[in-house]
């Protein structure tokens, strides 16, 4: 599968902060000017409304393009808000995390026949991080282990559903989405051993008494499936 252009690719919340033409040119003035200035100079020369100016200035604020400070005084009276850009490179441009994905992905292809090896076992590495540990002396039960892991599965996007198997630990977990999907369709040997091994490795972080042995990735038209057994 041939991927498309790289700005085609990139989901928007992997764009960076949005950075609209007014607001490109708020930071462009405080970028040429030779100290910070405040709201009714920016305003002033932008030529737009102060309270324009002030949303517009809290926002790359909040983006962390710009600084806001109290202005040093020389004299009585009150200081002023004043904004400056804040040093280092722009944060509100795009970005490319789906490019940076494939290009390690496919380093770790090329490796050859233990690539899927090599990503289960990142996968493990991961899952004992991301899933919420639990108390010491603690064993789950197989229904609160799976419970924990659907959850887990559930925050990153995955939109698991049990698969009834008539016992407290169900057959397995149907995977509606898949938040890597073009990754998957084009580096699925690597991507779908990975998924696998995120599931083992909070599985096992768990102390549970089930395990997942097996995905099928796309095994129906919408959804992938991972098959759980009780643990030997």
């Amino acid at each position: 599968m041939r991927a498309g252009r790289e700005e085609d690719t990139v989901p928007d919340d992997q764009r960076g902060p949005a950075v609209t033409p007014r607001r490109r040119m708020v930071l462009d003035l405080l970028r040429e000017a030779e100290t910070p200035l405040g709201v009714n100079e920016v305003a002033e020369r932008v030529g737009v409304h102060p309270n324009t100016v002030r949303f517009h200035l809290d926002a790359l604020v909040s983006q962390g393009a710009v600084e806001r400070t109290l202005e040093k005084l020389v004299g009585p009276g009150r200081p002023r808000t004043v904004y400056a850009p804040r040093p280092g490179m722009d944060r509100g441009g795009r970005r490319g995390y789906h490019l940076l994905a494939r290009i390690l992905l496919s380093r770790l292809a090329s490796t050859g026949p233990d690539a899927g090896a090599e990503a289960t076992e990142a996968g493990r590495s991961w899952g004992r991080y991301l899933v919420e540990q639990p108390p010491p002396f603690h064993r789950a039960t197989g229904a609160e282990s799976v419970g924990r892991l659907t959850g887990l599965l559930a925050e990153l996007g995955f939109e698991p559903e049990a698969v009834d198997g008539g016992d407290e630990v169900p057959e397995g977990l149907r995977l509606r989405h898949c938040p890597f999907l073009e990754l998957a369709e084009e580096f699925g040997p690597i991507v779908c051993p990975l998924h696998l091994g995120l599931m083992q490795g909070a599985l096992a972080e768990l102390r549970a008494p089930v395990e997942a042995t097996r995905l099928e990735p796309f095994v129906e038209p919408d959804a992938c499936l991972a098959h759980l057994t009780p643990a030997a």
